[in-house]
């Protein structure tokens, strides 16, 4: 069975009229008829009744009817689909990214949500150690690294710099401070995250060069939890800036620099060399790139 010849088919039914129906759909009236006779031939039965004078269904045209007015529905959403696929107002972007690198996606999320409001962006917890490998594998578009994989067929952009600070509460003794040491930190009371990632194990070994102590007394499974615990004056913790800007802004939290830890580093937004990429993907690529 063919789209035209269903359509056709749903016009008589709707007009009771060969005639009425050819003129709606611009054809002529024995091209209608042709039609509806392919579709008799394929069903192997009658859909029209011939002893009516105003199209009456048979049996078998009623039922044909029923399922050809929702296949021919399913195409029209199938097309709108794809339209809107070409015009980016629908899609989906996939971006691997760890917890503190979410917070270097936002501006490009809230300008691609002023644009394609219908596109979905879904960010995927993601260990960097494994971007590198879900980039190249195709189950992510886009990861989010504070390094330039070694893998020539990946290539990145820079989101801007970050770099690991401690966090305190305004009124803690070393909040109005320019800079402090790791050890005059790593004698605080001190909240980590108990996730292992690079950025942790690269502090501690730190630590561990210097032979100096780091009293970490509590660990919580996420950034916003330390930074609430550290808001409550429970310690202080050693944190990418940009993942408190907001806390910083409003005075709720201080950050100082610790030189022995705060080396700038670029946090890149990665993605594949010469891929093809989505609509939606590369809409979401431009607006990084402006």
């Amino acid at each position: 069975m063919q789209l035209p010849d269903l359509n056709a088919f749903v016009v008589v039914a709707a007009e009771r009229s060969f005639s009425r129906a050819a003129k709606k759909l611009g054809r002529t009236q024995p091209a209608v008829s042709q039609a509806i006779r392919r579709l008799e031939v394929d069903v192997g039965d009658r859909l029209f009744d011939r002893a009516s004078r105003n199209g009456t269904l048979t049996e078998a045209g009623r039922l044909l009817h029923e399922h050809a007015v929702r296949l021919l529905n399913l195409a029209a959403d199938a097309e709108t689909a794809v339209r809107d696929l070409h015009h980016v107002r629908r899609g989906r972007v996939v971006i691997g990214a760890n917890e503190a690198a979410v917070h270097s996606l936002l501006p490009a999320m809230a300008r691609f949500a002023e644009l394609h409001g219908h596109v979905r962006v879904e960010v995927r917890r993601v260990p960097s150690r494994q971007i590198a490998g879900e980039l190249l594998a195709r189950t992510l578009d886009f990861g989010v690294l504070t390094f330039q994989p070694p893998d020539r067929a990946l290539q990145s952009l820079s989101l801007g710099n970050d770099e690991l600070v401690m966090l305190t509460h305004p009124t803690h003794r070393l909040a109005t401070r320019r800079r402090v040491s790791m050890e005059e930190v790593g004698r605080q009371t001190v909240i980590a995250h108990n996730d292992p990632s690079p950025a942790r194990e690269r502090v501690l070994r730190l630590y561990e060069r210097r032979h100096a102590p780091i009293n970490i007394q509590i660990a919580l499974p996420s950034l916003d939890g330390i930074k609430r615990a550290v808001e409550m004056g429970l310690g202080v913790a050693l944190l990418p800036r940009r993942c408190a800007l907001a806390e910083i802004a409003a005075g709720r939290l201080a950050a100082v620099r610790v030189p022995g830890l705060s080396s700038p580093r670029q946090v890149r937004f990665v993605f594949r060399r010469g891929s093809e990429l989505s609509r939606a993907a590369a809409a979401f690529l431009e607006i990084v790139k402006q």
